[in-house]
Parts: C-alpha cells; structure tokens; sequence
C-alpha cells in the first residue's frame, strides 16, 4: 500500500516511534517532508573504477573479489580484507565489526565497495567503505543515477533516508503535490513542474549534469528555491502587515527639543545623517509601531540618529531605551547621551549586569516609576525583574549580536500599555540590497551611506608575516609619535589543531620585542570586569598597545588608535576585517590597517585580502563577502532569527529576489489563500517568526 504524502511518517514501511522520533530532528513530520530533503550532494555510482586506476582521495565505486580477511591489533583492533580485481589490489580497513561481518568476508567473495581511497601502510586501502556482497556475478553492480547523500543525524543512515525517500516519491506519483506557482512564472522562468524537480533532484539520471547540480544552478533546483524565498518573504510580509494593525503612540511633538539637541552638538550632521532621522521622525509620528532598520558604515554616525529618535519619544512624555551587546559599547552609547542630554535636563540611566547592587536599585527603581526617560544597557534591560513605566522606544545596537528572542523580550517590555513600542534596530554591516530585500522584508530599511567630513580612508596593505620584523618596527614608531595600535589575533592560546598566531603568545612575543612600550591583553576567556579595565586603559591612554582578539570589533571609539595589525588575516571573512579595520580611522589623522597573512595564499584569500586593499566601502565589502562566504558570516544567521533553508542559499539566489518580490506582491492581492498554503508548505507552525 501506498502511503499518502499528508499522512504521519508512521505510514511507511520500517518506521516506527523510534526512528520518527530520529527523524524528527531532521524536521521531517509528515510523508511530504521527505520530498522536500534535498540532497546535499550526488556521489557517482554508475561507474566502475578498476583498482589499478585509483587515485588518492577519489570517491569512487569498485568491486574485487575477496583474497584476504584478518584481524590485526597494531594499537586497536583492526579487520583487514583485501580484494582484487585483475587490474590491482585494494584494502579494507574496519575498526567497528561483528562476528558476524566478519565473517561475510570469506575468499572468494564478490564484493562492490564505495568510499574515499587513501593511501595506507600496504598500498590503497577504504576505511570503513559502504559495501555489498554480489551474489549474482552477473549483476549489476553499479547504480543506474546518481547517488544522493542527504543531511545526517545520529541513528539514521544514507541506506534507510534513500529507502524512505523512494517510498516517499512513489507516494508523491500516486498524489502529486498541489502546484502553488502562477502558471506564467513557472513559463517564464522556464521552471519544470513541482513533481518533476523533486524527482529530479532526489534520482539525476546518469547523464545529469552534476557540475551544475553541485553550483544549485539546476532548473530543478532554482524551481524549488524560488518557492522557499517565496514563502519566507511572504512570511515576513505577513508579519510587516500584522504590525501594521497595531497600536503604537503616536509620537507627535518634540520638534523643539529635536532642533535644540542638533544646534548644540559640537558638529554638523551629515546629509545622509539628516535624511534618515526625518525618516524615523515621520515613522515615529504615526500610530502604529515604526519597525525600521538603520544601516551605517562603522562611523557614519548612527548613534547621534538613535538619540535624536529617543528625545523625541522622550518629548513626548514616555521612554526609550537602547541596547548594546557588551558592556563598554553600552558604557560609551550611555556617556554620549549623558553628554547630549544633560544640558536638556534629562539624566539617562544605567543598567548592566556587573553593577553594583545600591546602583542597579537605584536605576531599576527609576526606570520603573518613570523618572528615568531613557535607559541604556546591556541585555540586562530585558531581564525579569526590570519594568518600565510607559516604553515606547526600542533601539538595537548591532544587531545581529543578539538572538531574536532576546530583542522581542525588550520589546515586549513595552507592552503593558496595550500598546506595541516602536523598534529601530542598527547595524554596522552593509548589507547588499537583494540579501536585505529576503532577510528583512518585514522591515523599512534607511542607509547612512556618507561619512562625516574629515575621516580619511583607512590605508590598507597585506604584507605575508615573514616581513613580522618590518610590522614591529612599524608599531613602535606609531606609538613612539604618540599614536596606539591595535594588534588582533584570532584566538586565544595556542591551538594543536590551528597554526593562529595566539593573542597570549602575540603579547609575551611583543611585549618582549618593544619593552618601551605599555602593552595590554583583551580576549574573550577574561572576566567581563578584567576585559572592561583593559579597554577603558586603552580609550585612556594608559596603554599604547593593545593586543586583542576579535572582541574588539564591536568596540568604543579610540580616536587616537591610529594602527591596527591583524594575523592570519587570510583565514577571515571580509566583513568581519572591516569591521576591525572600522576601529581606526576615528581621528583626524591618516589610519593604516596591515593584514598579516601565512603564504602561500589561495584563491579566495587572494580574492578578500584584494578587496580590503582596493576599497574603504562597507556595502562593496559586504557584495563581495556576500558572494565568497555567503550571507551566514554577514548576517550572524544563527542569531538573526531566519530559519535554516532548505534549498535556497541567499547569495546564490539573490538574482531570483527581485522576481520573488514582484510574485509575493502580486499573490498578496490576488489569493491570500494561495501565499498562506507556499508559507505553510515551507515554513509550517514557523511561519510567522518575530524578528524586531
């Protein structure tokens, strides 16, 4: 009996409460989900590759006849079987084995093996390859498609996720899956049907082209890709338009106290700066919630717009708060308001984690009966136990630093009133306009894309860390004029697996080379409080030097740094280097960024190292990071609150989210019932996913 593709997974053959239970770590419920498990490679089965053709660290199918078994115990027990085919020879290495299997392997024996040829103690040897005893000499013993390798979990082998999934089509066959697409998109993106490029992708024919299968440039695969960033966009479509319906505050007045905060700054704002606070004031005007993201190049400004958007909530008569991912961020947001605010008459307040007791009373009692305007912390803000008296404003500092759950919990701080605060959320990451148009639809998008005058772009040089002696002397100068430097290491000690320069090493290593110089230590295994003093002394000018790992790129602004050296600048991504090199260039004076790197370099390291040399511009920085990495390093996606895709990938088919847009939109108008049915087949009870 065929199985209905609706129906539990309990309906196949072989699946009892145990492996669903398995299975269901793989988000497969239903018969259904099965189709939709893409493989995430192909393995070539269909030919034979004799044993005398081997090559090191091939994949690849043959077969020989059994010549040798044994057990051998050099360190562990080992089964050794080796085979012949006429052409040569191959060994079998099993450390797992039964008695059982053990003795399958009798001379004689006809054997089809698949695995990763190596080079071993007595020639090629498989370890632990996927075989098959022939019974039949004159079967088949290659496959007649590709074969598919499909996402793992524990308990589940490839051999059972084949079997459930041929079930799964034959269900498919018998049902075929309801097509969701307008018939004129499918024709005119030259899509084949539903049915068809599901049984495609989990059986390619022999003749398939797997250099196209491997890219996710197949028809087949770009026909279920586009449906998947359908219904995410829809899905955050529908969020944008529930939002919509809500009640916020109308923020209405403050025009005076907004102009009086922008004469009495000790600079003029930028064009850019200018444009996007007129957007989050006519947003903030309106009664629902403002749902607005602010994308800045790292010193373009955002914080002066973010306290613009709090004074005039703040005018209005309720609060705001602002959040930031570590303390010393926090610590600079909150003496920036303190500065700007304090000859306004409004005294913000503090709260963080390592405060002292009397201190955090003191601020939690003044935020919760009002007195306290606007609040600036760390994730302590949305901790049980803090409660505002009429929150209206939420802001976010870098916001791909803190989980969803986090930012709603803020959010939802707010809602005692009945009604939803308004959210603006920053980030120092340009993000490229297709992968913002699918990760954040169900927000307004303002660019600050102008720096304030007088910042001079940071000169860039990669120079390969046998020149270490050069970059040394280069330290000491700086510092000697009177400049400090950075020094970034990627990890903290020293690791047997990677060859990193160790930021602890680095220190004892720099520390011994320029023993004139006041040299400081930050990395992420610190306490909070110790990591905290170290760069306060360096905002102070107590320490020339800091050696630090990448716990400084989300840092405070050091006008006086005007260096930074990065090691094994080669193994990270670009907007990450960007980031760090963001932490110079905050003064007057010219800023140098030196990338050390470990020759010989590869292709796409060669690539990035190029990028940061040739240009200073975020959003050109984060297209051609967006296009080597993906969007997972831009957008930190493990905390941005997107689920996991299944088929499509955000910077391989960014060309397909204009016509994506353009489809959801026009679904939107024309069969609310037909977007509701592609965002349940995709995204099922997830759906709807709060993002802020």
């Amino acid at each position: 009996m065929i199985a209905d593709p609706h129906s539990d997974l309990t309906a196949l053959k072989g699946v009892g409460p145990s492996l669903a239970r398995k299975l269901q770590k793989l988000g497969l419920l239903r018969v259904e989900d099965l189709l939709f498990l893409l493989p995430l490679r192909y393995e070539d089965r269909t030919q034979l590759v004799k044993l005398g053709a081997l090559v090191p660290g091939q994949r690849c199918l043959v077969s020989g006849e059994v010549l040798l078994s044994e057990t051998v115990y050099r360190g562990r027990r080992n089964l050794l079987v080796r085979i012949g085919d006429g052409s040569g020879q191959l060994t079998l290495r099993f450390f797992h084995f039964s008695r059982q299997q053990q003795a399958q392997f009798q001379a004689g024996v006809q054997l089809t093996c698949f695995g990763e040829c190596r080079r071993g103690s007595a020639g090629f040897e498989m370890i632990h390859p996927e075989y098959r005893i022939v019974r039949d000499r004159d079967a088949a013993a290659t496959n007649e498609a590709l074969t598919p390798i499909y996402p793992a979990t524990e308990g589940v082998q490839q051999g059972r996720l084949r079997n459930l999934t041929d079930q799964a089509l034959r269900a498919m066959q018998a049902t075929p899956p309801r097509e969701l697409l307008p018939a004129e998109i499918t024709s005119k993106l030259g899509m084949p049907s539903l049915a068809d490029a599901i049984s495609y992708l989990h059986r390619p024919p022999p003749d398939a082209d797997v250099g196209q299968l491997l890219l996710g440039k197949h028809p087949c695969q770009q026909r279920l890709a586009f449906e998947e960033l359908l219904a995410h966009y829809l899905s955050l479509r529908s969020l944008r338009a529930l939002a919509e319906t809500e009640d916020a505050r109308a923020l209405t007045d403050g025009d005076k106290e907004v102009r009086a905060l922008i004469d009495a700054l000790p600079f003029q704002l930028t064009g850019a700066q200018n444009r996007v606070s007129k957007e989050i004031l006519d947003d903030l005007s309106r009664p629902h919630p403002m749902m607005r993201l602010i994308q800045g190049d790292v010193g373009s400004g955002k914080t002066v717009v973010a306290a613009i958007a709090c004074l005039k909530a703040i005018a209005c008569g309720v609060q705001a708060a602002i959040m930031a991912p570590t303390e010393l961020l926090a610590e600079q947001h909150w003496r920036n308001f303190c500065d700007w605010f304090r000859p306004l008459g409004i005294e913000p307040a503090w709260l963080s984690g390592s405060q002292r007791v009397a201190a955090r009373r003191a601020s939690l009692e003044a935020i919760a009966d009002g007195s306290a305007q606007l609040a600036v912390g760390t994730h302590a803000l949305f901790q049980e136990g803090v409660t505002f008296s009429d929150l209206a404003l939420v802001v976010i500092d870098e916001q791909h630093r803190f989980g969803v759950h986090q930012r709603m919990a803020l959010r939802d701080k707010g809602k005692a009133s009945g009604e939803q605060p308004h959210q603006l959320v920053m980030t120092a990451t340009p993000i490229p306009r297709t992968l913002a148009m699918a990760a954040y639809a169900d927000l307004d998008t303002s660019v600050i894309d102008e720096l304030p005058p007088g910042r001079r772009p940071v000169s860039t040089i990669a120079i390969p860390d046998t020149r270490r002696a050069e970059v040394i002397e280069r330290v000491r100068s700086a510092c000697a004029s009177g400049q400090q430097a950075y020094w970034v290491c990627p990890l903290i000690e020293e690791s047997d697996v990677l060859d990193y320069q160790a930021a602890e090493a680095s220190y004892q290593a720099l520390t011994e080379a320029l023993p004139e110089l006041r040299i400081g230590l930050v990395h992420g295994r610190m306490r909070a409080a110790e990591k905290e003093r170290g760069m306060r002394a360096f905002k102070e000018g107590l320490i020339q030097l800091l050696v630090a790992t990448t716990v400084i790129e989300v840092g405070v602004d050091v006008p006086n740094a005007s260096l930074m050296i990065i090691e094994n600048a080669e193994r990270m991504g670009l907007s990450q280097l960007h980031q760090l090199r963001g932490r110079v260039g905050r003064g007057a004076k010219q800023s140098h960024c030196v990338l050390l790197y470990k020759p010989p370099l590869g292709r796409i390291a060669k690539q990035r190292l190029a990028v940061l040399r040739d240009t200073n511009d975020g959003f050109v920085v984060a297209q051609r990071d967006l296009e080597l990495r993906g969007p997972g390093e831009l957008l930190g996606t493990r905390q941005t609150g997107l689920p996991d895709y299944r088929v499509a990938d955000l910077s391989r088919d960014a060309e397909l989210m204009p016509q994506v847009q353009m489809t959801a939109e026009a679904l939107r108008q024309s069969s609310e019932e037909t977007a509701a049915a592609i965002v349940r087949r995709w995204l099922g009870d997830a759906g709807r996913y709060g993002k802020v």
